[in-house]
This record gives C-alpha cells, sequence and structure tokens, in this order.
C-alpha cells in the first residue's frame, strides 16, 4: 500500500499524518518534541503507522457486534504492551549507569533501590491503562518521569541512598529510551500481545478469536510503502528530509484546515511558538496572512509558563477560568513578567478563575489584532492547534468575533493539533499523485 506521511515538528509536540492514495486519513501520530528533531520525526511516524494499522484492523472487523469494543480495549492493552516494554528498556539503561565512577561507591545500594522503584512502577502499569483510568498524559516521558519522582523519593528514604542520584541517573536514562523507535516485529508482537488481553476481557463479541487474530495477521503483512514524506513546522528545517520535501507551515495549516472544513476562508492557528492569521480560498490555497513576532506570548508555551507558575496542569487551565464570575483586567501577555502580575492578582486577593479568564481573553485579543491585520474573520472561520483544546480560549474568542464581525460559523475539529501535518501529507501525495 502506497502511503503519503506529512510530519509538523512543532516546538512543543511532533505530529504527523498518514495518508493513502485516495486521501483516506489511515493514522495520527503525536509525540514530545525533542532537540533531536530527527528523533521526534522517526517516533511520531512510527505512531501514526502503528494508527493505521489499527484503522485497518478495524475496517477487516468490519461491523460485527462488540467490534468497536474490541478495538477500544487492543488498543489500551497494545499501549500498557508498549509502555511495559519501554519501562524494561529504562531500567536496563538506569543500570548501565550504575557503572559510572561517581555511582561505584554506592552501586549495590543504588541498584536495590532502582529494582523497587521499577518494580513498583511496573506493578502499578496495569492500573494506569485501565479502562476507567485518566491519564494527563499519554506520553512515556511523562508517566514514567511521574511515577518514578513519586516512588523513587519514598524508596531513597528507607534504602538510605541519595534522591539526587536516583534522579540523575534517570535524568541520563531517559534521553537514550526516548530516541528509540521499535522494530516493526516488536511492534507487531506488542500489538498481538494486545489483542490477545483484550480477547480475554472482553464479553459479549461476536468476533471469534480465529477471525479476530486472521484479521490481525492480514494486517500486518501490509506493506507501508513510504512513497513521499513532507516536513513543515516551527522545525522544519531540522527535519530529516531533502529541502524539496518541506512546505512551509502556513501552507499546511492553510490546506489542512480547508481538508478538515472545505468552506473555511478563516484560519487562526494557535502553536507552542507562535500565532498565525490565514487567509484561503475555496480550494484552500493561502491568499495572505500575519503571525506574530518572535515573542512567544499569547502562544502556547506562554500558557505552559502560567500554569507551572499557578503549579497546575496545563489541561486544567482553561476548566478553571470557565469558573470565574468576572474576567481580571491583566495588562501585560508578556512571558517575561507575567509571573510577576500573577503573584500581585493573587497577593491583593483575586480568585484564581478570575485570573485566568482575564488571561484567556487577553491572549485572544492578541489573537484578534493578528486576524484582523491578516484580512479580519470571513465565513467560515476555523481555529487550530493546541490551543483550539482551551474551552475557556475557545469561549473568549467566540464572543471576541460575535463583537466584532457577527455571525460567524466556527469550525473546530477534535483533531486540529494534527492540521498542519494533514496539509504536509497532502502535499506529499499530490508531489506524486499529480
Amino acid at each position: 500500500m502506497r502511503i503519503f506521511i506529512g510530519i509538523d515538528l512543532g516546538s512543543t509536540t511532533t505530529k504527523a499524518v498518514l495518508m493513502d492514495e485516495n486521501r483516506a486519513v489511515l493514522g495520527r501520530g503525536i509525540t514530545n518534541s525533542r532537540s533531536n528533531y530527527d528523533v521526534a520525526a522517526r517516533v511520531s511516524k512510527q505512531e501514526a503507522k502503528i494508527s493505521a494499522r489499527f484503522t485497518l484492523f478495524n475496517q477487516a472487523l468490519g461491523t460485527k457486534g462488540g467490534a468497536d469494543r474490541l478495538l477500544a480495549d487492543m488498543e489500551r492493552n497494545f499501549r500498557l504492551e508498549q509502555f511495559l516494554s519501554e519501562l524494561g528498556q529504562l531500567e536496563e539503561g538506569c543500570a548501565a549507569y550504575l557503572d559510572h565512577p561517581r555511582f561505584l561507591e554506592s552501586k549495590g545500594a543504588l541498584q536495590e533501590a532502582l529494582a523497587g522503584v521499577f518494580a513498583k512502577i511496573q506493578a502499578e502499569a496495569p492500573g494506569i491503562y485501565a479502562a476507567d483510568a485518566e491519564r494527563k498524559s499519554d506520553f512515556f516521558r511523562d508517566i514514567a518521569g511521574s511515577r518514578f519522582m513519586n516512588i523513587a523519593e519514598a524508596v531513597s528514604r528507607e534504602a538510605a541512598v541519595s534522591f539526587e542520584a536516583l534522579l540523575n541517573i534517570y535524568d541520563k536514562s531517559i534521553i537514550d529510551i526516548e530516541s528509540l523507535v521499535s522494530p516493526d516485529e516488536v511492534v507487531a508482537k506488542q500489538l498481538l500481545n494486545g489483542l490477545s488481553r483484550a480477547l480475554r476481557e472482553v464479553q459479549g463479541v461476536e468476533v471469534s478469536e480465529a477471525d479476530a487474530r486472521a484479521a490481525l495477521k492480514k494486517v500486518l503483512d501490509v506493506e507501508l510503502e513510504e512513497s513521499y514524506v513532507v516536513g513543515t513546522g516551527y522545525g522544519r528545517v531540522r527535519l530529516p528530509f531533502p529541502k524539496e520535501h518541506i512546505r512551509s507551515e502556513i501552507l499546511c495549516h492553510g490546506l489542512g484546515a480547508h481538508m478538515m472544513f472545505p468552506g473555511t476562508r478563516t484560519v487562526l492557528d494557535i502553536g507552542g511558538q507562535d500565532t498565525k492569521g490565514i487567509q484561503v480560498d475555496e480550494n484552500g490555497i493561502v491568499v495572505n496572512f500575519q503571525m506574530n513576532d518572535r515573542c512567544a506570548a499569547g502562544c502556547g508555551r506562554y500558557l505552559g509558563y502560567i500554569a507551572d507558575e499557578m503549579k497546575i496542569g496545563l489541561h486544567e487551565l482553561g476548566p478553571i477560568a470557565m469558573k470565574a464570575t468576572k474576567s481580571t483586567r491583566i495588562n501585560s501577555t508578556c512571558t517575561v513578567f507575567a509571573g510577576a502580575e500573577l503573584r500581585d492578582r493573587l497577593a491583593l486577593g483575586e480568585s484564581q478563575a478570575d485570573i485566568l479568564a482575564g488571561l484567556h481573553r487577553a491572549i485572544m485579543l492578541r489573537a484578534m489584532s493578528i486576524l484582523s491585520r491578516s484580512g479580519g474573520v470571513q465565513e467560515q472561520f476555523t481555529f487550530t492547534g493546541g490551543v483550539a483544546k482551551n474551552e475557556s480560549a475557545v469561549n473568549e474568542l467566540r464572543k471576541l468575533i460575535k463583537d466584532n464581525y457577527g455571525e460567524r460559523t466556527i469550525n473546530i475539529s477534535d483533531e486540529s493539533i494534527y492540521t498542519g501535518a494533514l496539509g504536509g501529507s497532502e502535499f506529499a501525495r499530490r508531489a506524486v499523485m499529480n
């Protein structure tokens, strides 16, 4: 099967979209962006291929009763298998660092402490990936890092070893593990194990075990032939392929938004490092655009900084802001000065929710200025990027658009973070098919 891949390497996350000859999106992949952009591109691409295998498996199962539940449980158990495999590699990596001269004197105690930490994380893993479990992140580094820090602190006290030494060993090892891309045969085994677990757990499924295994084997036998790959995004100049395979993120986001919502004429993309206002024609071709300056104020990085200042998760900003009874006036969206203003506002007794509501409004006012310079908000309007998942940001944006431009159709996709990669995959397809 010939496939076409678009990779959007952003400042915080790298996304990949895999498309077939008929423009059908088969798979999507996402990972943390790294200073080693080559690795981020490879990992996101592999995740998109894994996602494509699930899509093909779903098609092979057909519409038999309970097939959707079997697929969902299989994917959840596959992620558990994947996590346990990476956890084992991380443990081996940590053990290798114990031979460093710095740790030789306490090697035995550290070895025992690390074994205890990893045994506890391994025991917790099924619960982390249980059907009703809520995870703040799906990235291995986030999950493993959070559990390692919590468990290692207690273990270090019990074992009378340095907590800082354990963290130092982890920090060195996680970089190596994140750079690994599993071979196809390892992924195939994890998929098979995930299916086996799902078949044991899911009840009332009309798909027989023999049919399910035969369908998966057929899917694994399909060769995903990379016909063309296009790279875009903040780190596109560092992507591991020729310059002729690189497209502007403006072009990719414009085309991607058009593919998601063909009526799109105005696009707002707020990523980790920049904000883009884009005007497109009826074919998704960019006719005008504006971007913020080099300052990251009002972008994803800014929101991340605010979350860190308030000691809450990035995903909590929107829900907390939605509880506000008023919107505090924020004077600065500068990342440098935001911390000081936040502390002053809190010290004056203003509520966290009201402050965050004001911050979201300030961010959207900045975005509206960029949209105005690009040509305003036309019918239809599409909001893309990671910030499009923030309900408070969306709420403020809707109010500002209505106040300034009247009623407009506002499109937001659950897959909005993949818009640039989607446009890239279509450019890849056109490069071959046209």
